[in-house]
C-alpha cells in the first residue's frame, strides 16, 4: 500500500524565547519538551510561526534542560522574533497497511507562556478490524504524565 508520512510528534504554541541568527542553523527547544513529545535531537521538525505566517524546516538540537527555551537559529531567526507562538512538528514514515492494522499515536503538547505544559494530549488512529479503515480518537490528559512532573520539580 505504500509509505505515508504521520505527525508522531508537536509542540503547540511554544513562545520563542531568543532568535541566534549567528548559530548555524536549527531550533534549540528545552530537552524537557522534546522528551515530552517524543522528537529526537538532529530530527526534522516544520515549524508554523502565528504571529507572521512564515513557514519552515529545520532540525532540533537541545537546549538548556528546565529553561523553557525555544530559540530559532541561523535563518530561522529572521522569521521570528522574541514573543513569538510557534507550532513544532515532526512526522515519520510509516508503512500505511501496518497503520491501517495496528494504528499510530502521536503526542501533542500544548504549552502556557513560559512553555510549560498547559495541556497534554494523545491522537489515536485506532484500527477498525477490517484492515481498510482507523478511528481518530483525541485523548487528552489533565494531569502531565509522571516524565514532565518529576523533571520540572527537579
Amino acid at each position: 500500500m505504500g509509505i505515508i508520512r504521520l505527525m508522531h510528534a508537536k509542540l503547540h504554541r511554544v513562545r520563542v524565547t531568543e532568535a541566534n541568527v549567528n548559530y548555524v542553523g536549527s531550533i534549540t527547544v528545552d530537552p524537557i519538551l522534546l522528551d515530552l513529545v517524543g522528537i529526537l535531537p538532529l530530527e526534522e521538525v516544520d515549524i508554523i510561526n502565528l504571529n507572521n505566517g512564515h513557514r519552515f524546516s529545520t532540525y532540533v538540537i537541545p537546549g538548556e534542560t528546565g529553561k523553557g527555551e525555544i530559540c530559532p537559529n541561523g535563518g530561522a531567526a529572521l522569521l521570528c522574533q522574541p514573543g513569538d507562538l510557534l507550532i513544532i512538528y515532526a512526522y515519520e514514515e510509516c508503512d500505511r497497511a501496518q497503520v491501517l492494522h495496528h494504528g499510530h499515536q502521536a503526542r501533542v503538547l500544548v504549552a502556557n507562556e513560559l512553555n510549560q505544559t498547559q495541556e497534554f494530549f494523545l491522537q489515536t488512529l485506532a484500527p477498525c478490524g477490517d484492515g481498510k479503515n482507523v478511528e481518530f480518537h483525541n485523548t487528552s490528559t489533565l494531569e502531565k504524565p509522571l516524565a514532565i512532573t518529576s523533571k520540572l520539580e527537579e
